[in-house]
């Protein structure tokens, strides 16, 4: 059976299974493929060390191969892991007596872990500190607000069941999201097998097909997940394989991994909003019981009645409503209690339940007292003990809700894509055999997919048929809908206004640019910013630190009560001093919140990062948002990011004798093989030339054959061999290199084309310039206006190029850069220490360019963003991918990181100074002076109002706005739509 190929496009998805011939090869067992580690290896002296390692490993059961370099001290060994494991050939080699200094190289594994229980900083901090002792976890970062943990770690060594194990040890829930690489792999659902055979005879078959890389069965929920090369198959044709093994006895499909985000949060909010129902139902009697009847007869008298001694009706029944509140409901914080005593640490748990204990076993005490006493007379705090813990439960409640919406704007971007999409058959002239409604998630590579209007592109591709107006706004932020005609390539996502099109499918599943989006701003959002760091010193000593507080102040209240030192009256009825001591105690053991601290930042960088994706402004972690915000200076490249990066030939010069046509040949066949937009503007231009050349002697002359020896000159040209000519192509600093004369008629042809802004380009042939081009790449209309917003934010910008000094200045005047402070004709190395020597001054540097050959410069800057780039070559290297090619969003990124990093401060700014201002009034300071104290109950639903108002604070950055729109002409419009339409991603 042949898979994703031609012959498997033109036929109906839906076929009888008699009709399908699969010839399955021998099964292969998944342990017996092999692996290659490499090791550095210390003392090899000479060629009889490098036969005794070769030796000893050879002789190990399961080492295939061994390959030791004497030169570098490496050693490559391809190993069965079956047989042997990497841990078990290093120590062979060290029996040898040969020290294995490092592993240059090992096989990391990540797995994404959503994590339940997590109530403050603290716990985030305490399982990451578990997770990163664990043997084979090279890495792991939690982060609370996502809740979520990513560990990275040696497969040789542990898996994600031991490390959910030891999330588990640490007192945490812990379930898989996903494990290993999730690109290219799906998850099946079987059905129709009756035994565990059959399900390992499926899991062979599937190991032995074309394309399949990996297979992991759980034989329990007969569920499978294969890993496979999107090339050679997909997951459409997987379900058809299994299939067609049992001859239709056997059904596949697409199995949704549960566990997923949404519903998690749903599940967590209703399970504080039925606690916290559950709490008021025993909590409101209490408060009515101790409060508000008392007051009224003949209530109060009925509730006074004695039954036994000074034991009342009303402390009876205080005690029976408040205990299933203080043992059912507020199990959760001793259960967080215990397992955070046990790693050595103290959370939020601790305080409510150090605090609510307080008060219900004085409480207990108190009955106790009364039942045995007919004298004694005490004031219980059952409602405190009750109220208390419904207040926590109704914060919490509210906080999950608000922690939600946090994440909406990314949940917006991921339901972008169509559940279904329409499936085109094509028989071998083109025409529609049929058409099939299919999932999304069955699409394959080479798929021909029909889309009408209104409906939304289901993955990235390229059209084959049609011309329609694509609105890309949700992905790319582009108001004006984007022309589209065959060949043009079209994002997943994005919605067809008009026409029908049919697109072949180029990147499915995860590899679309709107997943690879998603996948990148759930990563920033568990990445940790250096703010952070604040709230993590803080909730080191925090809770500890209030246990010792609210001791001081039972004292500090308690032994002036016993010694009169302040009057009698201070006490109120119905209290003695002891009780009024434990009030303050016990409030501010209740009033800090560490919550609030450990929300500060994470989520405001949830908000942030989901409302740049959504602008178009993807900012990849805390890191690179804090870092914005510092920046002094902004390094600009010139091509693409200040003009539009779609360079046109305007002339073009001959100084020999040579042809119009043959120059051009010669020229088609040097550039052939470049990807600078000169070069391509260049082959485009000359290839059009060379068609209005009537020519019948050479009619196939734009064919000849590519340049041998061809290389590329970073910031100057190209050369190679052209037949037997020499052929160099670049700018005057090329020619000089080769010793390449530039006579005067050139020097006055490249002076007048450069104070026009435009570049020339010199074409030699046997070291004599044979002609020369020069080409326009027109400002980009925004460009001097981002400029001035720059200078009005106080951040200095700076123009390199690898272009020449007049054309340089030309455009720097253009768009309001001062001369001094353009760098031209450099080299990618060139930019990057440009960025150094500013760094050097004292500044915060960003550098904004095209992601490609800007990639060393975008390194070297403390911010790089990569304007209009792609997804592979700018994710890598920027911090900050700004989607569409506009400088606009420059600014956007900026000012969003400078009002987050100010939303940041004024969270902690919430939650320090409520716990300045809270702790004090809570420890009776004002009791003295107005009577005002904070009682318990009141103390907790405080502690909770904090949390919350953080969340909200943070929560406002979703109504965040651009401060930079530049209003275009039409024409403008229409000339950055032209850019978009061309914009790869």
């Amino acid at each position: 059976m042949e898979v994703n190929g031609s012959d498997n496009l033109k036929r109906p998805l839906l076929e009888p299974p008699d009709a399908i011939c699969v010839t399955i090869p021998e099964p292969v067992d998944k342990l017996d493929k092999k692996r290659t580690v490499h090791f550095r290896i210390g003392n090899i002296k000479c060629a009889s060390c490098v036969s005794s390692i070769e030796s000893v490993l050879q002789n190990l059961k399961g080492v295939e191969r061994v390959s030791v370099s004497p030169i570098q001290g490496q050693a490559a060994i391809e190993y069965v892991p079956k047989l042997i494991n990497k841990i078990m050939i290093k120590e062979t080699i060290e029996d040898a007596g040969f020290p294995v200094n490092e592993f240059s190289e090992q096989e990391i594994a990540v797995c994404r872990l959503r994590i339940k229980g997590m109530a403050c900083t603290s716990c985030s901090e305490s399982l990451e500190r578990a997770l990163n002792f664990l043997d084979g976890v090279k890495k792991a970062v939690v982060g609370i607000a996502l809740e979520e943990a990513k560990v990275h770690f040696d497969p040789s060594v542990t898996d994600p069941d031991h490390i959910i194990e030891a999330v588990e040890d640490a007192g945490f829930g812990a379930d898989l999201i996903n494990s290993g690489n999730e690109v290219n792999t799906v998850h099946l659902k079987l059905a129709g097998l009756s035994s565990v055979e059959e399900l390992n005879a499926i899991q062979s078959y599937l190991e032995s097909a074309i394309g399949v890389n990996h297979v992991q069965m759980d034989l329990e929920e007969h569920n499978v997940t294969v890993n496979y090369d999107p090339d050679l198959t997909g997951p459409r044709s997987l379900i058809e394989f299994v299939e067609d093994i049992g001859h239709g006895s056997y059904k596949a499909r697409l199995y949704i991994t549960p566990g997923q985000r949404d519903s998690e949060q749903q599940h967590e909010i209703n399970m504080y909003r039925d606690q916290f129902l559950l709490s008021c139902l025993f909590s409101f009697p209490v408060f009515m019981f101790s409060m508000v009847l008392p007051m009224l007869p003949p209530f109060g008298n009925w509730l006074e009645y004695k039954i036994y001694n000074m034991f009342t009706v009303g402390l009876l029944l205080r005690w029976i409503l408040c205990t299933p509140v203080q043992f059912i409901v507020g199990h959760r914080f001793y259960t967080g209690s215990y397992h955070a005593l046990r790693r050595k640490s103290a959370n939020m748990d601790v305080l409510v339940a150090m605090g609510t204990n307080a008060a219900y076993f004085y409480s207990v005490y108190i009955a106790v007292k009364a039942l045995s006493s007919d004298t004694f007379e005490g004031q219980d705090f059952f409602e405190t003990s009750a109220m208390l813990i419904s207040f926590i439960l109704l914060g919490k409640y509210l906080e999950v809700m608000a922690k939600g919406k946090t994440s909406d704007a990314l949940a917006k971007l991921t339901d972008l894509a169509p559940d279904s999409a329409r499936l085109l058959t094509l028989d071998d002239d083109g025409n529609v055999v049929s058409e099939v409604e299919i999932s999304t998630q069955l699409i394959q590579r080479n798929d021909i997919i029909k889309i009408i209007p209104g409906e939304n592109i289901p993955v990235d591709g390229i059209v084959t048929d049609g011309q329609s107006y694509v609105n890309e706004s949700m992905i790319t932020g582009e108001a004006q809908p984007i022309a589209k005609k065959p060949g043009d390539k079209v994002i997943g996502g994005t919605m067809n206004e008009n026409g029908c099109l049919l697109v072949k499918a180029t990147h499915v599943g995860s590899e679309t640019a709107l997943s690879q989006i998603v996948q990148l701003v759930e990563a920033a959002q568990l990445a940790r910013a250096p703010v952070q760091k604040i709230a993590d010193h803080i909730s080191r000593f925090f809770v500890p630190a209030i246990v010792l507080t609210a001791f001081i102040t039972w004292l500090g209240w308690l032994i002036p009560g016993v010694l009169g030192i302040y009057p009698k009256h201070w006490i109120p009825k119905g209290m003695d001093k002891f009780e009024l001591a434990l009030q303050f105690g016990i409030s501010v053991l209740v009033v800090a919140c560490p919550c609030a601290l450990g929300l500060a930042t994470p989520t405001a960088v949830m908000v942030a990062t989901g409302k740049g994706a959504s602008l178009g402004v993807l900012i990849k972690g805390g890191n690179a948002l804090e870092k914005a915000h510092k920046v002094k200076a902004i390094v600009f490249d010139k091509t693409g990011t200040l003009t539009v990066g779609k360079p046109e030939v305007v002339s073009i010069m001959l100084f020999s004798s040579m042809s119009m046509e043959d120059f051009c040949n010669v020229a088609i066949a040097a550039e052939s093989n470049s990807g600078h937009p000169v070069a391509k503007a260049f082959l485009e231009h000359a290839r059009k030339l060379h068609q209005k050349i009537e020519s019948n002697n050479q009619p196939n002359n734009q064919h000849l054959t590519e340049a041998r020896d061809f290389e590329v000159h970073p910031g100057t040209g190209v050369s190679g061999n052209v037949g037997d000519k020499m052929v160099l192509v670049g700018n005057k600093r090329l020619m000089q290199t080769y010793n390449v004369t530039i006579g005067p008629e050139i020097e006055s042809y490249i002076s007048e084309n450069e104070q026009q802004a435009r570049t020339c380009v010199l074409v030699a042939i046997d070291g004599k310039v044979a002609g020369a081009f020069a080409v326009t790449d027109p400002v980009k209309p925004e460009a001097k206006h981002v400029i001035s917003y720059l200078r009005s934010m106080g951040i200095s910008s700076i123009m390199v190029t690898g272009d020449n000094w007049a054309t340089a200045t030309a455009i720097a005047k253009e768009v309001g850069i001062g001369i001094e402070n353009v760098v031209a004709e450099t080299d990618p190395v060139g930019k990057a220490d440009r960025i150094k020597e500013l760094q050097m001054k004292g500044l915060t540097v960003a550098m904004v360019g095209d992601g490609i050959n800007d990639s060393p410069a975008l390194v070297a800057a403390d911010v790089g963003m990569a304007i209009g780039a792609g997804t592979d070559v700018a994710i890598e290297a920027a911090d900050v991918v700004l989607i569409k090619s506009n400088l606009e969003d420059v600014v956007t990124a900026i000012d969003l990181s400078r009002k987050t990093i100010s939303r940041i401060w004024l969270n902690y700014v919430w939650a320090l100074g409520y716990n300045i201002l809270g702790l004090p009034v809570a420890a009776g300071i004002l009791y003295p002076f107005t009577g005002i104290r904070l009682p318990p109950w009141l103390a907790g639903a405080c502690m909770a109002a904090s949390s919350l108002s953080v969340v909200c604070s943070s929560l406002l950055l979703q109504s965040y706005r651009k401060p930079l729109v530049v209003q275009d002409s039409k024409g403008e419009t229409q000339q950055l739509q032209i850019h978009m339409t061309g914009w790869d991603i």
